[in-house]
Parts: structure tokens; sequence; C-alpha cells
């Protein structure tokens, strides 16, 4: 587990699964697979491996040691509804996810019908625990069926990655969505994001009462372009489904 972290809408990261393959265009530079990579062949590194997928079984007693609060970035290095990592092994995710319940675990996937259907599955005529946060990653128009599928998830802490943004969504249905985190591509070969795009979803949280934050710009690194839209920095945090007793000691 990382105590600390970049990311600007997270506090920490926690990797029971590592690795990765690309299912879209928003896969193509992943950060994630290039950092790996550099590591492959290096005995005892935790990614001799490179990015192929890896579970940590090691790792899942990680949180429930971490006493302070934190909103937890879960698998920020892969995706935990990857098709080759099996059912019981999510079921110990989120037995450690329920567990260390004083945290706030966000859970992040392109894969989105499978999360759903996991979803579903376990908690079958409930709502998903308030402190277990599901969103799905969305990079241009013709992956917003991925919206969809998480609207379909019982929780009230829905939230969607638009990073790297590749394209325009045009006016995006934000129903029941909590969080919209919006940002361009970093990296050796980022493509260019433009500012219509970011402002269009901006646009539409304002319409469906999505809290709205703006990552980056991105570029050759991620703060290349720096954090502001339309003149502002927008920062915004559905503080509205943290629970209580966590939010005191996340604000």
């Amino acid at each position: 587990m990382a105590q600390k972290t970049q990311i600007e809408w997270t506090d920490a990261t926690w990797n029971p699964v590592t690795g990765c393959t690309k299912i879209g265009p928003g896969c193509d530079n992943c950060y994630a697979e290039r950092f790996a990579e550099r590591w492959r062949g290096i005995e005892g590194h935790p990614y001799e491996q490179g990015f192929d997928l890896r579970l940590w079984p090691s790792r899942l007693t990680q949180p429930a040691l971490w006493r302070k609060p934190r909103m937890i970035f879960v698998n920020s290095m892969s995706d935990l509804f990857h098709k080759k990592v099996p059912r019981s092994y999510i079921d110990r995710v989120f037995e450690a996810m329920e567990a260390a319940d004083w945290h706030v675990y966000q859970v992040l996937t392109k894969r989105s019908s499978l999360m759903r259907n996991y979803v579903q599955r376990r908690y079958a005529g409930k709502p998903v625990p308030a402190h277990i946060w599901l969103g799905v990653s969305v990079e241009d128009q013709a992956h917003v069926g991925r919206i969809e599928h998480l609207r379909q998830v019982n929780s009230q802490a829905r939230f969607i990655s638009f990073e790297p943004l590749l394209g325009p969504i045009e006016a995006p249905n934000l129903d029941g969505i909590a969080w919209a985190i919006v940002g361009g591509e970093s990296g050796p070969k980022a493509r260019p994001m433009e500012g219509a795009w970011a402002t269009e979803i901006r646009y539409a949280c304002d319409r469906h009462g999505t809290a709205f934050f703006f990552k980056q710009w991105g570029g050759a690194r991620p703060k290349s372009g720096g954090r502001t839209l339309d003149g502002e920095e927008w920062n915004g945090f559905p503080t509205h489904v943290v629970p209580e007793r966590i939010l005191a000691e996340l604000v």
C-alpha cells in the first residue's frame, strides 16, 4: 500500500492485484504498464513480472493495519474485474474492504458489466456499503455504455473517471452519479484534450448535481498544463455520500 500518492483525488493506493491487459483506446498509453515494464526481469522487485497479471494475497490485510481513515484507490496498477481475476479472490478483496470499514475505497474499472454482475450478486437486495465507492472509466463517446452499467449498481457513491478524455461526450447522462473526475492524458505519447470536451462534462455535472473535479490538462508530464479549466480550479467532492463516521476524519 502506498501511504502517499500523487493522484489528486485520493489519499493512498492499495494493489491486491497488479498487471492488466488493454481493452480500449484509453489503455493505449497506460501509465501503469509503462511503470511496471521498467522493472521486468529484475529479480525480487514487485514488478519483476512486468505488467503481467499477478494476485497478491499477502496484501489483503494491509487496510486493516492502517488505522487512520483514508480515501484508498483500489488497484491503481490493475483492474479488479479483469476476467482472469478469480471471483473467489474478488470476494477476498471485498471482505477486506468490508472489515476495515473506517476507510473509503474507490474501486475503478473499465470492465463495467463484470463489476455490475459481481456487485448485484454480492449485495442482492441491499445497497453496496457506503464506504465502498464504485466507478467506471470513460474515455470517449463510444464507451458511455459503461455509465449505464454503473447506474445499475445499488450505490449512492457512483463515480466516473473521464481520464484520459480522448474525445467529446455529448450531454452525458450523469443522473445518479455522485462524482465526475476529468483529466487529459500524460506521458511521452500524450494525446491532447480539448477544453470544450471537459466543459461539456462540467455543464452536465451542473445539470445533474454531480460533484466535478478537474484533475489536469496533461501533456508530457501530468502537471504540464496545470489544473485550471475556464479560469478556475475545480475541486468538487461528493461529501454527501461519505459516511458521517468517516467524514470528520477525512476533511
